[in-house]
């Protein structure tokens, strides 16, 4: 397969969601066989190229001196660009049915653009390329946040786009460093810092990592950059799915793996202060989270704190500069993200079809919507870590991976997780029981009463995402296998 073939997950959803912006479709069945049309095609061709990877090859283009944008395929950016290529089409059907009777050609627009942006994160072969698309990313997203156009969400809009483009002016310190100490800005596993400036300026690189990973950390959502995330579900829940799932926190994620393993390298960063403050920071994170999704009862709300703690999960394990930890960190992102879209579109079913937003109204909701509560149930056992589901086997290798390094941090962040999955335990039920208990008769509603009915294009990404929930129990030990080789360098 030609090398050039990388470019078409970023270009077509780009290139078609300009236009659809530009020349708005008026046909609802047009627009949506067009978006789906789209959407299906980019996740064939991501497809196509994890089944015939080009290997070393790349497509560069150069800008100026030794600055130029590079797409390359290894084996971390097939786990990311895997992982939006399966869930992105689910979500856009699932939005076809949310949106109903709204308006859809700038969602619609800024949405399918935000697939080609996330597929040039995936597909970055060097530091400005990916730095270059997780700026664009901020700017085709905000739209997004900023839907509705009333008084929260312009506020969200404008708190997410501080955030991020204050944290990438710390990520931009980090490429800055690279290009001027680093043989390359090139993502090379093990690092790109050459001995003599480790030695004459070991100190100064540590503080511009950790300043780095604290900026890319904002999309990410650690502590205590994370103040958008929650302030951001105001969006419609196929933007917020794929802002708390998929696209923006894990391009997050992604980006302190990359900067990590792929730039900084772990044999200079191991044992460091850096190290230790990334590792409380994150150990923190989890902690605070799970807190405050515990004591928040704005179910959406709630989600989004849950994602707060989960996502630092990633970077906790990432932290360990291991073969490891990065291999646990690779597998709590793709079962995160598999398990969270899966809660968040379930919550989102029950908002828009009963008008019910928080945890005291969900009371007897599975006798109107029992398939969307059984989902929510299945995935919530999943992502509390209950054998043998998918967040059992992640947050497994997380422990493992903090307790072979057999320190202080590690057995912090080790009770750290442990209390975590308790308190995870504690909010996913707690909504759980309400929706499977009874509603007594004699009880009034004082919600809006709809009649919770869900349409195939809900119900079918659903039963899809509980299928690969189950799927993930059957197939782990390959993809343990095949993110083990990712976390060794060989892919």
């Amino acid at each position: 397969m030609s090398v050039y073939f990388l470019l078409v997950p970023i270009l077509l959803p780009m290139i078609c969601g300009a236009a659809l912006g530009l020349h708005p479709i008026t046909d609802t069945k047009r627009r949506s066989y067009f978006v789906f049309s789209v959407t299906l095609l980019t996740s064939l061709a991501i497809g196509l190229l994890l089944i015939y990877p080009p290997g070393a090859q790349e497509v560069a283009l150069q800008l100026a001196g030794v600055l130029e944008i590079r797409f390359r395929l290894d084996g971390c950016g097939m786990v990311f660009s895997g992982l939006i290529a399966f869930l992105w089409p689910i979500a856009v059907m699932y939005s076809f049915e949310y949106l109903e009777g709204r308006k859809q050609n700038a969602f619609f627009a800024f949405y399918t653009m935000t697939y080609g942006v996330t597929s040039g994160i995936a597909f970055a072969g060097n530091l400005l390329t990916m730095y270059m698309f997780y700026e664009l990313l901020t700017i085709v997203t905000i739209p997004l946040v900023m839907y509705e156009l009333d008084h929260k969400s312009v506020v969200a809009a404008r708190k997410y786009m501080k955030y991020s483009f204050g944290g990438a002016a710390f990520g931009f310190l980090g490429f800055i460093t690279i290009l001027t100490l680093g043989n390359t800005t090139d993502f090379i596993f093990g690092g790109v810092l050459p001995a003599e400036a480790i030695e004459k300026h070991g100190t100064f690189l540590l503080l511009i990592y950790t300043i780095a990973v604290f900026g890319f950390g904002v999309k990410a959502a650690l502590f205590p950059v994370h103040g958008w995330l929650p302030t951001a579900s105001v969006a419609p829940m196929p933007v917020t799915a794929l802002l708390h799932a998929v696209a923006v926190v894990k391009a997050g994620a992604f980006a302190i793996i990359r900067v990590t393993y792929y730039s900084f390298g772990t044999s200079f960063l191991s044992g460091s202060v850096a190290q230790k403050i990334i590792l409380v920071a994150s150990a923190v994170t989890i902690l605070y989270g799970s807190v405050k999704a515990l004591k928040e009862q704005h179910v959406k709300r709630r989600l989004a704190y849950s994602t707060v703690s989960n996502l630092s999960y990633i970077i906790f394990a990432a932290a360990w500069m291991s073969e490891e930890g990065m291999q646990a960190a690779l597998l709590h992102l793709l079962s995160h993200g598999l398990m969270k879209i899966t809660l968040f579109f379930c919550i989102g079913a029950v908002m828009v079809k009963t008008g019910r937003k928080y945890l005291w109204e969900m009371q007897g909701i599975a006798g109107q919507m029992p398939v969307v509560v059984t989902v929510f149930t299945l995935s919530g056992i999943a992502l509390i870590g209950i054998p043998p589901f998918p967040g059992f086997i992640s947050k497994w290798y997380i422990a493992r991976a903090a307790v072979k390094n057999g320190t202080f941090f590690g057995y912090f962040g080790l009770a750290a997780v442990m209390i975590s999955a308790l308190l995870t335990a504690a909010y996913i039920m707690e909504f759980v029981v309400k929706a499977w208990l009874p509603k007594k008769e004699e009880e009034v509603s004082d919600v809006e009463t709809k009649s919770g009915k869900v349409g195939l294009r809900m119900a079918v990404p659903l039963l899809v995402l509980a299928a690969a929930v189950l799927a993930g129990v059957v197939y782990f030990r390959f993809l343990v296998d095949a993110l083990g080789a990712v976390a060794s360098g060989s892919i």
